[in-house]
């Protein structure tokens, strides 16, 4: 059977292509597949559950009916989207996961994330992760009215984006030693993860065995989806 992995798809208002495409997505080939994984970052921001939004209520509808085609569907917080818990979950019929969760494809181990914890170099960028994934924060901020939490997310993610530019491209990128120190720490050869938006198969050796890494895209230009099924896997670009 297939089962498919897509990431860092950031749906929002502003992009209703990329919305069109992942509901043509949800409707065609995620309901025929054994099991979808969303690693992470499925909308641009996310406030809380309470406040799902037109885009959120969409994405509800449309994982509903994967659900209702008996199509498991998994996922996993991205940055942008830490703030998804059990009420959406419930809502769309979507299992969530940890931040490295491992599955079993034709028998092999296969390690999933989002991709932003092997950005190691990135210091500042983890201090931040550290504080707004606390209960303290997450609570405190839930606790706020939606539209001071909308200004505040919306603040960040400006300011986000302006440290990003004035970064260097590798410090974004994964780490090597990373990949390698939680391959070995998990006993896998096979990673797949988003975050970096830079698509790509990587093949490199782990002491004495080879190993891959599976970056998937993000949905800003073009989608990105990880194929996998009984002939291999494959990582297809889908067009808006």
């Amino acid at each position: 059977m297939t089962q498919l992995f897509i990431s860092d798809l950031h749906l929002d208002t502003s992009r209703p292509e990329a919305i069109a495409a992942f509901e043509t997505l949800l409707e065609n080939e995620a309901c025929k597949a054994e099991r979808l994984y969303i690693l992470g970052d499925l909308f641009e921001g996310w406030i809380g559950d309470d406040e799902p939004g037109d885009v959120g209520l969409r994405v509800i509808k449309g994982l509903q009916k994967v659900h209702q085609s008996n199509t498991s569907c998994y996922f996993i917080n991205g940055n942008r989207d830490f703030l998804i818990r059990n009420d959406f979950a419930t809502a769309a019929g979507i299992h969530l996961l940890p931040d490295c969760a491992l599955t079993d494809i034709n028998g092999e181990r296969v390690l999933m994330l989002h991709g932003d914890l092997l950005c190691t170099d990135d210091t500042r960028y983890l201090r931040f992760r550290k504080i707004v994934r606390s209960p303290l924060f997450q609570t405190l901020f839930l606790a706020l009215p939606a539209r001071m939490r909308q200004k505040i997310a919306g603040t960040a993610r400006d300011k986000s984006q302006l440290e990003n530019a004035e970064k260097q491209p590798a410090i974004m990128d994964v780490s090597q030693r990373a990949v390698e120190q939680i391959m070995e720490l998990y006993g896998i050869r096979t990673m797949i993860h988003g975050h970096t938006h830079r698509p790509a198969i990587h093949q490199f050796k782990l002491g004495a065995e080879s190993a891959t890494r599976i970056v998937l895209g993000d949905w800003y230009e073009q989608g990105s989806m990880l194929r996998w099924n009984t002939n291999g896997y494959q990582l297809e670009q889908l067009t808006f």
